[in-house]
């Protein structure tokens, strides 16, 4: 058991507020086994951490960017010193295999760091335009509340970019995956950060989260979550007019083309939708194909999707670890259910208990991994993101159609696109109606900027367009141009 009972507020291990604090119990989704508690936020706990943010955060802001720069260095540098602690965490909660923690998890939130540090140090604050002198300022005390998926990338990106900003943080983990948070926030300690600059309050969305939105001394919001939390993060914070950054879910379709190597591609795009249990927002999880080519594919995906066993996510042979909840197991079920009942055609996998006793029936909230084929554009599976290891196989006729079918959806979060060609490859991207478009298979770059159209968001993240949601802009004119 691992018990935290305290909160960082104005640079101290503080008790929770009140007689009787409420705690969240952090459980191991692999075993359903209570391994951690740690206090959940009140109200008066917020506002006292809101209130140490606004009373640092005029000195803070007017730190030299180069020394902000510096401390977000060493804080990278202690993430990389309890790289293995901190991977053994995620495993812990959310039940990533472990492999996937240490390379995946730990890998982009390191990565993120080292490119808010590039931009940060390349960083040009003022320039002149037309004799006007355009100042980019910190904007204030950012809410910052970070999902359960991807928990720690998320701390790094968003506390790294601000602290680089010259703005203080209000940070609120996920209530499921709160215990990175606090090896996090000892590492800020470590680092040097002045009291106030960072607080952590962790709690749930309704109470600690809908506070933290709604206070009037924070500026800005960042939120990584569901399109639910976001639009009620939109409104609360609407209210008062704050500045509002969401990265929110995505229904992202990857093209096939005619000319694609499909021994290649499709067993990447089975592993690109089943990593981390298909917790992955940008997640490519409808596949188009064209229709001549339908079989094959079907063929090339039961035979990759069988790699795919679920098993301990403590192994480090383990590719598929159980989903981050039971109640997240019982969503995707309940999805792929649905996708039956549509008359989709299931090509592998199911709601059947997978073997071993890890399944629907036994320990850990493990969900088979599963491919539908013959998938619809009306059907629930190829509108609504199920948020696990099930990806859905749609066929197409001609290019034109491909596009139409990948665009019509309420998300716009990623996209991919698969050819020998990289220009005709290109040429149907820039068609995509989404934030990111993978080629080929191609990674996420950590230094370019990610999020979504519609649904999957507002604004960017990552390198130096993360820094930028944490800035405002000021305009002055009127002064000699020698000064300007």
């Amino acid at each position: 058991m691992i018990a935290r009972d305290d909160l960082l507020i104005a640079g101290a291990w503080t008790a929770p507020l009140g007689d009787a604090p409420a705690t969240l119990d952090v459980v191991d989704p692999a075993t359903d086994q209570v391994v951690g508690r740690v206090p959940a936020g009140s109200v008066a706990d917020v506002d006292a951490a809101v209130r140490a943010a606004a009373a640092a955060f005029p000195a803070w802001s007017q730190v030299p960017m180069a020394e902000r720069v510096a401390l977000v260095e060493r804080i990278r540098a202690g993430v990389e010193e309890r790289r293995e602690e901190l991977a053994g965490l995620l495993t812990l909660q959310m039940g990533t295999p472990i492999t996937f923690a240490r390379q995946a998890q730990l890998g982009v939130a390191l990565a993120g760091l080292d490119e808010i540090v590039k931009a940060g140090r390349d960083y040009a604050a003022e320039e002149s335009i037309g004799g006007a002198l355009v100042v980019r300022e910190p904007a204030g005390v950012v809410a910052a509340i970070t999902p359960w998926n991807f928990p720690l990338h998320q701390i790094a990106l968003k506390v790294g970019a601000a602290l680089v900003a010259g703005c203080t943080v209000v940070l609120k983990p996920s209530e499921l995956t709160p215990l990175d948070a606090y090896v996090f926030a000892e590492i800020v300690q470590a680092a040097g950060v002045p009291a106030g600059v960072f607080n952590l309050v962790p709690g749930d969305g309704p109470v600690t989260g809908e506070a933290l939105v709604a206070h009037p001394l924070v500026d800005v919001v960042t939120l990584t979550g569901s399109v639910r939390a976001g639009a009620r993060v939109a409104e609360l914070a609407a209210r008062t007019v704050k500045k509002v950054t969401l990265e929110l879910g995505g229904k992202s379709a990857g093209i096939v083309l005619d000319d694609a190597d499909l021994e290649t591609v499709v067993p990447q795009a089975v592993g690109g939708c089943f990593a981390n249990s298909g917790q992955i927002c940008a997640a490519l999880t409808r596949l188009l194909v064209p229709e001549h080519l339908l079989e094959e594919v079907e063929r090339l995906a039961a035979d990759a999707a069988a790699g795919w066993v679920p098993g301990p996510p403590s192994d480090p042979a383990t590719k598929l670890g159980p989903q981050a909840s039971r109640r997240q197991q019982r969503i995707v079920q309940d999805y792929i259910r649905a996708g039956v009942a549509e008359g989709a055609r299931l090509i592998v996998g199911g709601t059947e208990t997978i073997a071993g006793g890890a399944g629907t029936g036994g320990p850990g909230a493990y969900v088979t991994p599963t491919v539908f084929s013959r998938v619809r554009p009306e059907m629930t599976i190829a509108r609504e993101e199920i948020f696990g290891p099930v990806l859905s196989i749609m066929s197409y006729a001609t290019e034109d159609e491909a596009v139409a079918i990948a665009n019509d959806s309420e998300y716009g979060l990623s996209g991919g696109v698969w050819s020998a060609d990289p220009a005709r490859a290109l040429a149907v991207a820039r068609r995509l109606r989404t934030g990111m478009v993978s080629v080929n298979g191609a990674g996420l770059n950590v230094a370019a900027p990610f999020g979504g159209y519609r649904r999957s968001g507002v604004g960017r993240e990552c390198g130096r367009y993360g820094i930028e949601e944490f800035l405002e802009t000021k305009t002055v004119v009127g002064l000699p141009e020698a000064i300007a």
